[in-house]
């Protein structure tokens, strides 16, 4: 099997699904004004279009290794397309808020699985050492969609119709649904895995009720018994949720893959760093929109370039990583990030369009080096039987830490924001070069008002609008400071992720799991034979659970 053709054309229909699912995520957000507008609703009301999709998507992951194993991942994929299509028309149809959430509940179940099962099926059908590069055509859609998204978002929105941004998936998803029941192989059944009950309840309370704290914690104000309750309650099921998952035979979510080193650290470092993306996808757009005054739709072509750059990058980090492994693409990766988003964090309300998207443009390269290497190196230590339920972990972890992200991002950029507000209009100058030069040019404009012999009303109100201004910049600017050192943090940790350590620790997981691994899976892809209908199979139990027969359908 080494050497069967490359599966483009499958590779690619996988992408076609997850982008679609990635893309839903945030083409929506530029509509929210409009759609308060139409329904007559309040922001509080209408955040609930976004809140119900990412709390039911990051609920439904945990799901998918089992399903998987236990239905195959092409069907439970499919099934998955037409959920998230049919959610898609359904919204278009919506005829007020409360539809619209509901909606988007249907449309979240299966855009939440879309992604992780994407990606197990990709590892399921390309061989080890050419994964690399699949995973980096697959990784186009994991960054490209939330840059893409506002764009296309903002289009539809302006020249068309809010209606569009839903049901332009109807014809997307058929298409996806025909070309994977064309070109996508379905993977071998387990058959006897016992559904986890316990578990799945523990962790769909434990995520919903963590998710809705991050999403609803600077509205609420993080230190509410609301909010508190929220974590103290989540954190609570969540525990329970690990104790029993070490302990049952068929767990939802096999959390003993962390004791694979090189998968716990390569987690890790891609959350982290998830966290650090988000930082500067959710910040360019405040500043563009609420200081720069650009459009929606101009704000996306702005950050059109680094999305293509990513893009291209991964494409090139991929086939590297199949040649050189993960370490050095991932230190240079990390090096060029961090220095390009401490450069970002000098932007001033003068700060040219193309000086930003050039900015931009170099982080993406850096950011398209790292992901999907560091990634990558802890998924190829996973037996093949194993990556299900490792990319479910996997995709988890990257949904929360996304939350995470926003909400930390969000609360630090305001609370230094206000604390910049009181330090110019107490006119005290701070030691920053930045925020000398911000001092003096508010105190120039107010020069220039008062010998213009404009009134103090209006003079204080302009002034006021500069310091406002300027305290934003300024809460940006230490926002991006801080991605910058959080991105740096994950350098040492790169050491864990080379070449020969992910081989040998890939070796040892082969070996620890032999006994557990079904016909036709021991090893992998690349060798070896596809498992018939017909064969059977004994994984027996999970370390420390009981034994259980399973047989391949």
């Amino acid at each position: 099997m080494n050497d069967r053709p490359f599966p483009w054309v499958g590779i690619l229909v996988l992408v076609l699904g997850a982008f679609m699912a990635i893309l839903d995520t945030s083409i929506v957000n530029v509509a929210l004004p409009k759609l308060m507008a139409i329904f007559g609703v309040a922001a509080d009301q209408i955040q609930w279009v976004m809140t119900a999709y990412m709390l039911t998507s990051g609920v439904v992951v945990p799901f998918t290794g089992y399903l998987g194993d236990k239905y195959g991942y092409k069907r439970v994929y499919i099934y998955s397309l037409v959920a998230f299509t049919l959610g898609s028309a359904l919204c278009g149809l919506a005829w007020n808020n409360n539809s619209l959430i509901a909606f988007r509940v249907i449309q979240a179940i299966g855009g939440g699985m879309l992604i992780p099962l994407s990606m197990s099926i990709i590892f399921k059908m390309v061989p080890r050492q050419k994964i690399g590069m699949a995973m980096g055509v697959w990784g186009i859609a994991a960054i490209m969609a939330p840059a893409v998204g506002p764009t296309a978002g903002g289009y539809l929105v302006d020249y068309y119709s809010w209606h569009l941004i839903f049901t332009i998936n109807i014809p997307i998803g058929f298409l996806a649904f025909i070309l994977t029941y064309m070109f996508i192989e379905e993977t071998p059944l387990i058959k006897g895995l016992k559904f986890d009950y316990l578990g799945s309840i523990l962790s769909c309370a434990g995520l919903f009720f963590l998710l809705l704290a991050l999403s609803q914690g600077q509205d609420k104000g993080w230190a509410s018994q609301y909010i508190v309750t929220l974590l103290t309650l989540s954190g609570f099921l969540l525990i329970l949720f690990c104790l029993w998952e070490l302990q049952v035979p068929h767990p939802m979510l096999d959390i003993r893959l962390f004791k694979n080193g090189v998968f716990a650290v390569s987690t890790a470092v891609t959350s982290v760093l998830t966290v650090a993306m988000f930082a500067v996808i959710f910040l360019v757009p405040l500043y563009c929109q609420n200081l720069q005054g650009l459009t929606p739709m101009q704000t996306g072509l702005l950050m059109m370039p680094m999305a293509l750059a990513t893009g291209f990058t991964m494409l090139i980090s991929g086939r590297l990583f199949d040649k050189i492994g993960a370490l050095p693409l991932g230190v240079v990766g990390i090096i060029i990030t961090a220095y390009f988003t401490y450069k970002l964090s000098f932007i001033s309300l003068d700060t040219s369009f193309r000086q930003l998207q050039l900015l931009l443009v170099y982080r993406a390269v850096g950011l398209g080096l790292c992901m999907m290497p560091i990634g990558n190196a802890g998924m190829n230590t996973i037996p093949p039987f194993l990556v299900g339920r490792a990319s479910a972990i996997n995709n988890l972890f990257r949904s929360v830490f996304a939350s995470l992200g926003i909400a930390m991002i969000t609360y630090i950029m305001l609370n230094r924001q206000a604390q910049h507000a009181v330090w110019l209009s107490d006119g005290i100058s701070l030691s920053s070069p930045a925020s000398v030069e911000a001092y003096n040019s508010i105190s120039a404009a107010a020069g220039s008002l008062a010998g213009q012999g404009l009134g103090s009303p209006i003079a204080a109100g302009y002034i006021g609008g500069l310091v406002q201004k300027q305290a934003m910049v300024n809460g940006i600017s230490d926002t991006l400071l801080f991605s910058t050192l959080l991105t740096i943090c994950t350098l040492p940790f790169m050491w864990s992720l080379g070449k020969k350590k992910v081989e040998e620790t890939r070796l040892k997981e082969k070996e620890r799991y032999a006994h557990l691994a079904p016909p036709g899976f021991g090893q992998g892809p690349e060798q070896g034979s596809k498992p018939g209908p017909d064969q059977a199979s004994d994984p027996g139990s999970r370390p420390g659970g009981p034994s259980s027969a399973v047989v391949m359908e």
